[in-house]
């Protein structure tokens, strides 16, 4: 059975800004949660813009302990993001990264590399 994850806190702030992101996400977020949403991917739930610690996960399957991040140009060689996956991975959890334009222009290739991250967890 899977482990189940506490409940943390987190401040009003995060919660309040993954909300404003949830609303307004840009054109590939709005894709992998078409693609994502209901259990569409082999039954899997997944949850968008989730508030953890001090961070805003854009995707994350709790059961397979999976972190989805959808990015542009601006994470190429972040340090911050560096800092975060550490903080993740202390946590149990494995981040995969996908371009923006990955997930908009081979979409079926980045399910197949998910499916594949999941059957490894």
């Amino acid at each position: 059975m899977p482990q189940v994850p506490k409940h943390r806190s987190t401040s009003k702030r995060i919660r309040d800004f993954a909300k404003a992101m949830r609303r307004e996400p840009t054109d590939a977020e709005a894709r992998m949660w078409t693609l994502l949403r209901d259990r569409r991917l082999a039954n899997f739930k997944f949850r968008r813009q989730f508030p953890f610690q001090n961070y805003i996960l854009d995707f994350i399957c709790f059961d397979q302990r999976l972190v989805i991040e959808i990015d542009g140009n601006q994470h190429a060689s972040s340090k911050r993001d560096a800092t975060r996956e550490a903080a993740l991975a202390a946590e149990g959890f494995q981040i995969v990264r996908y371009w923006n334009n990955d997930v908009l222009q081979q979409s079926a290739a980045v399910l197949e590399d998910i499916l594949a991250k999941l059957a490894e967890r």
